[in-house]
């Protein structure tokens, strides 16, 4: 796994670092050993943060409720905790967003 992706026993943490405000949602690239993901949110009242968790839930094809920022709920690095039994479908996801760039 990369160094943005660790297993856990709940699931995966992913390390991301997030723009908010861009002209679209996507994977943007690495920043550093995070995964740069632009969110079109903008970062007042917790927005970003939820369109980051639809995002992320979205391409690991589980409910939003699985999905919780645990680190750097005001901050543009976060550590986000994905609650999936599927962490190979949730890292192809992702590479290939990445790759698709």
């Amino acid at each position: 796994m990369p160094e943005w992706m660790r297993q856990r026993e709940s699931g995966v943490e992913l390390r991301v670092r997030l723009i908010p405000r861009a002209a679209r949602n996507r994977v943007v690239g690495l920043y550093g050993d995070r995964l740069k993901i632009s969110l079109s949110a903008p970062p007042v009242g917790g927005a970003a943060n939820q369109a980051l968790v639809r995002y992320l839930a979205a391409a690991a094809h589980v409910a939003p409720s699985r999905v919780r920022v645990v680190a750097g709920l005001k901050d543009r690095s976060k550590t986000v905790l994905i609650e999936t039994d599927e962490p190979a479908r949730l890292y192809s996801a992702l590479t290939a967003a990445l790759a698709a760039r």
